[in-house]
């Protein structure tokens, strides 16, 4: 049984983040090093991705690559480190990576408690339900009591606690520390929805045993 696409309104935002610390501190270090230090996803076709070889391409891909031509003149001067969401944060703080680069909300507590800027946002969306169609909803509101799989450390997870709760609504969360995970478990059957940004819920449906 193939699968849809639910979408709800909640705002979310895909950013570019870099280090609070200062950013010519952070330029130079660069320069000295002699490449840029990028954090991406760990896999989310459109956006960052690495072939079999380890070739990367997608949106937040080629933005890395333009901010490295811009330092360098040299677009290959890059070096992509792929971070989960949970993990993603603390790179950046440790400086293990100069820049993020990847599906990140921009979000004001993120913006204020932990010391990190979000200088520019390269991507708008918004966040949705995939749902089997044999189950035939054609709207969140109507997914009251449904098993919900989605990934941890995320605002993701975060707004789907707060739309069931304003909707007066229950569900289970099955929550699991990566993309890959998640949607292998709704492909498993593990639970009757999953819940991403609009874009990433386009990109891992093309994986669907029957999309």
């Amino acid at each position: 049984m193939g699968t849809a696409l639910v979408w709800i309104a909640l705002g979310l935002t895909v950013s570019l983040l870099a280090t609070g610390a200062s950013a010519q501190a952070t330029l130079n270090s660069v320069k000295q090093k002699g490449f840029l230090t990028c954090g991406s996803n760990t896999g989310l076709a459109g956006f960052s991705m690495a072939d079999a070889r380890g070739n990367w391409t997608g949106l937040d891909v080629d933005f890395c690559r333009a901010i490295t031509a811009a330092i360098f003149d040299d677009p290959t001067k890059v070096r992509f480190i792929p971070l989960a969401a949970k993990d993603r944060f603390t790179a950046l703080q440790s400086g293990e990576v100069d820049v993020l680069v990847r599906t990140t909300t921009a979000t004001m507590s993120r913006d204020t408690q932990l010391g990190l800027d979000f200088p520019a946002i390269n991507y708008y969306d918004g966040q949705g339900f995939m749902v089997r169609k044999k189950l035939g909803v054609s709207s969140a509101k109507e997914l009251n009591g449904a098993s919900i799989c989605t990934q941890q450390g995320t605002t993701t997870e975060l707004n789907l606690a707060d739309y069931f709760r304003a909707n007066s609504m229950k569900y289970e969360g099955v929550a699991f520390s990566n993309s890959d995970e998640v949607f292998a478990s709704y492909e498993a059957g593990r639970c009757d929805a999953l819940t991403n940004d609009m874009s990433g819920l386009y990109s891992v449906r093309q994986k669907a045993s029957a999309p």
